[in-house]
């Protein structure tokens, strides 16, 4: 009749291998995901600190993601200090729409 077909004592041991062999390399990928995970910072970098301005008039153009990158610290951030900076009239903006702004440093 229909049903499954009832596997060997050898097929259900190399059954039992594979999946021992999968469980063990799905922890290995886990810890060594866990150890490349870096923290970000979510704290806006000081302003009047001469460093940052002069990391911001090196660059030629200022995104949200490569502030993000240089001073390691979350995209959201990162649009938040360029905001603050235009604000503050250290930087203009070039060009953008809802979903990125450019900006460059004011000489």
């Amino acid at each position: 009749m229909g049903g499954k077909k009832k596997l060997s004592l050898k097929q259900m041991e190399r059954m039992q291998m594979r999946k021992a062999e999968e469980e063990k390399k799905k922890k290995e990928k886990e810890k060594a995901a866990a150890k490349e995970k870096k923290l970000t910072g979510i704290f806006v970098p000081d302003v009047k600190e001469g460093k940052i301005l002069e990391e911001l008039k090196k660059m030629r153009v200022l995104t949200p993601y490569t502030v993000a990158t240089r001073f390691n610290i979350r995209i959201s951030t990162a649009k938040d200090f360029l905001e603050q900076l235009e604000d503050d009239g250290l930087v203009r903006l070039v060009s953008g729409n809802h979903a990125i702004k450019i900006y460059k440093a004011v000489d």
